[in-house]
């Protein structure tokens, strides 16, 4: 069976045949991801015994979106009768001539180590704009195909900041770690394609245009227009105070942690993501110092945010859970019971505006106490580019928030200002 393919899916393939290195990337819904797996999977049938290998930051959400969704659509479109075993053990699924499709998480060290111990035909990184630059040269070592097989290397994200990665790579042709140009060599191998929803329209919904015209003009540009954007000068947070506070490690011993989280109240496409941050505390000193220790930031059903609280909680040995519980009430604590009866959880309530709860904690970040333990790229890209006009912000970023304030000194004053 032969799919309809979008003028820009085959243009998509088209850079595949010819690069090395393909990254799509624009809106939300424009048929990126779907047209990489197409590829994959025609590779996969067409050369007998090749490795082929998905990755995401957080393996859940790949088994959740590529495992459960994009796969097997593909499947179902566009080779309804090729066959093919499902392990989940090691969770890849292997043709009947002996290729094998897999999928792994960033945060998943003993499947990282799997997958770095492999070689691969092609290597397929999905939403880039969450991964660090080392995470995507570590990889590209791993690339490296049977004799007769091209190297492919694919990439695709919903753009975010110019100072990202990505956009210093394949947009200005330098290195991002010295900003050096690029030889020419690896310029010719790579190459990227902007794929909009309004190049997808025949496969939306009559209404979803709609519901992205109706969103913020931060989250239109990003995933209506498929545009980069740029720190502000009226931005809460400067990217310096990030960027000089960051740490490799975190300390021995926290003093408290806890996992904060601003849910969405829906689980459809166009629905906001479920905020999830955990953060940790130590005094040094006369100072208290606040540690981001991880971002699950999750998008999908409104059940699926419990479990993942619930797991970072266990990983972390959290002491308690904070929520925002404006839109979700009651229903977000039962959310998270669900999967752990015996957190500990407590309720903030928002009623006043974001900028009044945030700049406190901006004003941590700018005084050096709070620190990233690695980087956290579209999280950080959100802080330095809200502005107090956006009416609207992104929910990792107020779980952060949330979880700063929730370890920080609870007077009065503290909860005059933030509650």
């Amino acid at each position: 069976m032969t799919i309809k393919k979008t003028d820009k899916q085959r243009k998509a393939v088209e850079l595949m045949i010819n690069s090395i290195e393909v990254l799509l990337e624009g809106g939300s819904r424009s048929g990126k991801t779907f047209i990489e797996i197409y590829v994959i999977i025609l590779r996969a049938a067409k050369y007998n015994g090749t490795k082929h290998v998905i990755v995401r930051k957080a393996f859940n959400h790949a088994k959740l979106s590529i495992w459960h969704q994009t796969l097997p659509d593909v499947f179902k479109k566009a080779f309804p009768n090729l066959r093919y075993k499902e392990n989940k053990t090691d969770w890849f699924i292997q043709l009947d001539n002996g290729s094998q499709i897999w999928i792994g998480g960033t945060d998943d060290k003993e499947r990282v180590e799997k997958i770095l111990g492999s070689e691969w035909d092609t290597i397929f990184l999905n939403e880039i704009s969450q991964l660090s630059y080392d995470i995507y040269e570590t990889f590209k070592t791993r690339l490296n195909p049977k004799k007769g097989v091209k190297a492919l290397m694919l990439l695709d994200q919903n753009p975010p900041s110019m100072n990202h990665w990505s956009y210093k790579r394949f947009h200005l042709g330098k290195n991002p770690e010295n900003n050096q140009p690029l030889e020419d060599k690896d310029k010719k191998r790579q190459s990227y394609l902007k794929m909009n929803p309004s190049d997808n329209i025949e496969n939306l919904s009559d209404t979803y245009m709609d519901t992205l015209e109706s969103m913020s003009e931060s989250k239109k540009r990003r995933f209506l227009y498929g545009d980069y954007g740029d720190d502000s000068e009226f931005a809460l947070w400067r990217r310096e105070w990030i960027v000089n506070n960051r740490v490799s490690v975190k300390p021995e011993s926290l003093d408290r942690v806890v996992v904060a989280v601003d849910p969405a109240v829906t689980g459809r496409d166009t629905s906001d993501d479920t905020g999830i941050i955990i953060v940790g505390k130590v005094q040094i000193g006369v100072d208290i110092h606040y540690y981001i220790l991880d971002d699950r930031t999750y998008h999908g059903d409104v059940t699926g945010w419990g479990m993942e609280v619930c797991a970072a909680y266990d990983k972390f040995k959290a002491d308690f859970v904070v929520g925002e519980t404006n839109n979700g009430g009651d229903l977000v604590k039962v959310n998270i019971r669900n999967y752990n009866r015996n957190i500990k959880f407590e309720s903030v309530h928002a009623s006043r505006g974001k900028t009044v709860r945030a700049e406190p904690i901006a004003d941590l970040y700018r005084r050096g106490l709070v620190h990233h333990v690695g980087e956290f790229l579209e999280p950080e890209d959100m802080m330095c580019t809200w502005t107090k006009e956006d009416k609207e912000s992104p929910n990792n970023m107020d779980a952060l928030v949330w979880g700063v304030w929730a370890l920080s000194d609870k007077s009065k004053k503290y909860a005059e200002v933030l509650r």
